[in-house]
């Protein structure tokens, strides 16, 4: 009682794109009265009972949903099978002060006496923990932790074998059987190769990689593909990775003729970041990293870009995390979080991807605001990020365009801005107009 559950439930169903179940709510509906009235008129047992019958339907139906339980509702054996089964358990935290402050004056049946109260918090603390698979006491935090998205040291990553860039690894002292280049020249079919030949793993051993998003990439490729799939646990090194690269399970590596085109959907066991490791990172990594959080502020319409470095990743991490699990497999609405990109992987791959990451999408967002006709977001992004014009060649940035994963029947599709905080998916412009707008980001 008093967690937040029936504020947080809500926001999170929205989230998440999926339904909201309050058992108590049911409860009420089948009998007829609220939960105070049951309990005055039949008694605590008599709504326990209504309690796990409502739980366990609610767990049983099969669709997505969140479904928040009452404070007691663990009492019951039936309703833990259930969850054990069914459901990811997530724990809201909250002190039994504040508990008792939100709850002391609303007239629930077990709320009356603060003594008990605490005697009745600490009774059942330990079934809500042994029963929570994550933890949160916002909405990010519950977004991130359904993610499998954990805030820790990379040291507390375990896994079979360990996959690391190697000047990560050195910096950081971490001990890796398999060290890949920095960077896209990580992301090769021949670096692949080598991984899944030096790999001596079985179907139930975890792979964990750390590095940034190319070494993310990679590694999660090797590991969707290698054994028919395991599992593997990214550690993302730069504000990229954690900010956007490692989220979300797309994995993949690169072509001389375009960026990602040959990948796998393979959804982390879970995700670590640890933010000490940008500590070592170079400023052209730290310019990396601001283009993509730059470009996720302006999907969620906050200026992301000003907060310190722990909330930028936070609030990133969480908003695409969202993104994703409502869209796992980039069928919708996940296409929104390729704002830039369209432009910016087509001068990556025309550069030899030589031109990096940041810097081309600081571009890409650019010319994509500049067609969404967002003058004051144009601005923004050239004080920002202050791109300058890449030095590729034009015809070969255009046929690496054309190639994009998005494009369908040989004409390119953009993501575009209505405003900020509303992506447009999906746009389909005159060839010429997209030509014209990627001919202004080269010199």
């Amino acid at each position: 009682m008093g967690a937040g559950k029936s504020t947080l439930g809500p926001e999170l169903a929205v989230r998440l794109g999926r339904s909201f179940v309050s058992v108590d709510d049911v409860v009420a509906e089948r009998a007829g009265g609220t939960v105070e009235q049951i309990f005055a008129t039949r008694g605590e047992a008599d709504f326990r009972e209504l309690e796990e019958r409502a739980a366990v339907d609610a767990l049983a139906n099969g669709r997505p949903a969140v479904i928040e339980l009452g404070g007691g509702a663990l009492a019951s054996a039936a309703t833990g099978i259930a969850l054990a089964e069914a459901a990811f358990t997530l724990l809201v935290e909250v002190t039994p002060g504040e508990a008792w402050e939100r709850v002391s004056r609303s007239g629930r049946p077990l709320a009356r006496d603060e003594a008990e109260f605490r005697t009745l918090y600490e009774k059942r603390r330990p079934l809500y923990e042994r029963v929570a698979d994550g933890r949160a006491a916002d909405a990010d935090g519950a977004v991130l932790a359904a993610a499998g998205i954990r805030f820790a040291s990379h040291r507390e990553a375990r896994g079979d074998t360990v996959v690391a860039d190697e000047r990560v690894a050195e910096l950081h002292g971490i001990e890796a059987a398999h060290l890949v280049p920095a960077g896209e020249q990580a992301k090769t079919v021949l670096e692949a190769e080598r991984l899944w030949r030096g790999l001596r793993l079985d179907r139930g051993s975890r792979l964990v990689a750390v590095g940034g998003g190319s070494t993310t990439d990679l590694a999660g490729f090797v590991a969707a593909t290698y054994m028919r799939g395991i599992a593997w646990i990214p550690v993302p090194s730069t504000l990229v990775g954690q900010v956007d690269a490692a989220i979300g399970g797309k994995t993949g590596i690169d072509l001389p003729e375009a960026k990602n085109p040959v990948g796998a959907f393979h959804w982390p066991a879970e995700t670590v970041i640890d933010t000490t490791l940008l500590a070592t990172l170079p400023e052209e990594e730290w310019a990396n990293g601001l283009a993509e959080v730059v470009k996720t502020g302006l999907l969620v319409g906050d200026p992301l870009w000003e907060l310190d470095t722990a909330d930028q990743v936070r609030r990133c991490a969480a908003f695409k995390a969202a993104v994703c699990l409502r869209d796992p497999r980039d069928e919708g609405e996940r296409a929104q979080l390729n704002l830039g990109h369209t432009f910016a992987h087509a001068l990556e791959a025309a550069s030899g991807y030589g031109l990096p990451h940041g810097r081309a999408l600081g571009l890409g967002l650019l010319a994509a605001l500049r067609l969404s006709g967002l003058d004051e977001q144009v601005r923004m992004v050239d004080a920002v990020l202050r791109p300058q014009p890449a030095h590729v060649d034009r015809e070969a940035a255009w046929e690496a365009l054309l190639r994009d994963k998005k494009a369908q029947g040989g004409k390119p599709r953009l993501v575009l801005l209505d405003a900020p905080g509303s992506a447009h998916i999906g746009v389909e412009l005159e060839p010429e107009v997209v030509r014209a707008a990627l001919d202004t980001l080269i010199e």
